[in-house]
């Protein structure tokens, strides 16, 4: 039994609790979480990106998706801790576990800063039905952890206002109105990204998400945030002061909350606020109003300056990876390659790139039959060496002071099968028609994204993921309220599409155990003609890389389909090939973006 395992239940024992939940997740519901935070890494030994730890006093188990079945089996062997295999048959989920095996006055423990107020009120739905009781202010990891790495302290930086397009304090003026139309007097935001917007700041405290650990409130006369003070510079600290923003301690915003005046009106979205700081509100009496973070909206919708920039970070990103696919058409079979090798090889393409800040996201490149893990992510035991057959799926991301890029490209890396040529046409006829689409404003993702899955329905196949998802402006390269999904999640239509909203176009196929296709470009919705029909807006591309015509199958194109790919081709061959310096590669680019 891992020795971590004994010494958590050495303190349950201590405090008297019975079950204690480990999730992966920070104090602010982020994507990916610091060092600090890998409580569950640091008590199973399992390193994957996500999942769930629950500990009973004789039963332990970990619950993890599909990307991880292989190496969380690996790492948990010998530990004592079970694999939960997410959404396989007959494997409940954590919630149904812990109802079905919570006995009468049993105690539950978690840190409660690590938990989003919506995800804490489903577990204390299960705890008071189970007769148990809770105690969500224990860090027992904590307690047992000796040699846990510090809180991350990076230095901050502004973003300049020629790239944010507004100032900090247009943007808090900005909000505060939004306060007044609420009938608000406080806001407290907890998540990183609507932090860092609001304040135009930005740092290096999160893995692939430039933000600062902090929490921030607003009134109509004061404005907080909550950080740690060391991470500040001098000239940063005279511009917060200068507009109006007083700095606290990061640790000091339970403090703050539990002192606000009891007939204070609190605006907070649970979905994002810790449950530590929810109880804290709670218990200084104040009406909670447990709304969409303000910030949401004016974030997803970009702004002039904002869709610009956007603009020329992808014709910055368009370059490395154009010259990352030439690079891989000529050497495969002539030099060594894998999964993992192709990723670092790209990285070091964009770094060529001026103004890049480091990759959105973890890369996912996968090879062959890796490509239909729809979320596959190469480590050094699952890594594999390319050859020059099949399909090559790689969906990357990188952040610049321009703005953030999430980019899918399927590579045929020599002769194709009649199938894969096939499949790839059908996923490329879907991702240009929704491209290409027009619609009435008012529409959401749900109204428009048929035409994305249109060429694998006609002949009765699916790709069981959602089409397009927010991207934010050098923050989380997966961002809301909009998307692209033709379903309703919770039965609520989804967001309207606004201008400035830069959203994904992603379809795909996936054959498990043959290969994967995926073409991603990010779009821009754009206002169009308004008329006595109404106003109607529209897609742009803000991706500018080439599809791959040696995987194309003209005769199963309408000439609509062919010329909406000309059209692009013929924009990618405009926008990138006076920034390629290489004679190879410009030749190389011409003929890849030749009209079919």
């Amino acid at each position: 039994m891992r020795q971590q395992l004994i010494d958590l239940r050495k303190a349950m024992s201590e405090h008297h609790v019975d079950w204690v939940i480990v999730l992966t997740d920070d104090f602010h519901a982020s994507e990916y979480a610091g060092d600090h935070f890998k409580c569950r890494a640091y008590v199973s030994g399992f390193t994957g990106s996500a999942g769930t730890l629950l500990v009973g006093q004789e039963w332990a188990g970990l619950w993890t998706d599909g990307r991880y079945f292989l190496q969380a089996a690996r790492q948990l062997a010998g530990t004592g801790i079970d694999l939960m295999k997410m959404a396989e048959p007959g494997v409940p989920t954590m919630n149904e576990y812990l109802s079905e095996n919570l006995k009468l006055g049993q105690t539950v423990a978690f840190d409660g800063r690590t938990f989003p107020q919506a995800r804490m009120r489903q577990i204390a739905r299960i705890i008071e039905k189970a007769g148990a009781h809770q105690r969500g202010d224990l860090d027992l990891v904590g307690e047992i952890w000796t040699d846990r790495p510090a809180l991350s302290a990076e230095p901050v930086w502004e973003l300049d206002v020629k790239y944010a397009g507004k100032s900090r304090a247009e943007k808090l003026a900005q909000i505060r109105l939004s306060l007044q139309d609420a009938d608000a007097d406080w806001l407290i935001l907890g998540s990183l990204m609507d932090v860092c917007w609001l304040t135009n700041l930005r740092g290096n405290d999160v893995h692939c998400t430039p933000v600062v650990l902090s929490y921030f409130a607003l009134s109509q006369k004061e404005a907080v945030l909550f950080v740690n003070p060391a991470v500040l510079s001098d000239e940063i600290r005279h511009n917060l002061n200068r507009d109006g923003v007083r700095v606290l301690p990061y640790d000091e915003i339970t403090t703050f909350v539990r002192a606000l005046p009891p007939d204070a009106k609190v605006m907070m979205d649970s979905n994002s606020v810790n449950s530590l700081i929810w109880s804290a509100a709670e218990s200084a009496g104040v009406k909670i109003l447990d709304r969409t973070d303000p910030t949401r909206l004016p974030k997803a919708a970009k702004n002039e300056v904002e869709v610009a920039n956007f603009r020329e970070a992808h014709l910055k990103d368009g370059v490395a990876v154009t010259r990352l696919i030439y690079w891989l058409k000529t050497q495969v079979g002539q030099i060594e390659m894998d999964e993992l090798s192709v990723a670092r090889k790209l990285v070091s393409l964009r770094k060529e790139q001026e103004g890049y800040l480091g990759e959105s996201f973890e890369p996912i490149i996968g090879y062959g039959p890796h490509g239909a893990i729809i979320h596959y992510s190469a480590t050094p035991e699952t890594n594999v060496p390319i050859e020059a057959k099949s399909f090559l799926l790689a969906d990357t991301g990188g952040h610049y002071l321009e703005g953030t890029t999430d980019i899918t490209r399927t590579i045929a890396m020599g002769p194709l099968t009649r199938e894969e040529k096939e499949m790839y046409t059908r996923v490329l006829m879907g991702h240009l028609r929704l491209g290409a689409a027009v619609f009435k404003h008012g529409a959401t993702g749900m109204a428009i994204d048929y035409l994305a899955h249109s060429a694998l329905w006609e002949i009765n196949m699916d790709y069981n993921h959602g089409t397009g998802h927010g991207v934010g402006y050098v923050l989380s390269v997966h961002e809301g309220p909009q998307s692209f999904f033709w379903r309703s999640r919770d039965g609520k239509p989804g967001a309207v599409l606004e201008p400035g909203m830069i959203t994904s176009d992603e379809p795909g196929v996936y054959l498990e155990g043959k290969f994967g296709i995926r073409l991603e470009n990010l779009t821009v919705v754009c206002d169009g003609v308004t008329n006595e029909y109404g106003r109607f807006l529209h897609l742009e591309y803000l991706t500018m890389v080439p599809f791959d015509l040696d995987a194309v199958v003209p005769e199963l194109m309408s000439s609509r389909d062919i010329q909406l790919l000309n059209a692009y081709h013929q924009q990618v061959r405009e926008h990138i090939l006076p920034r390629l310096r290489d004679e190879g590669e410009r030749n190389w680019l011409t003929q890849a973006t030749r009209a079919i």
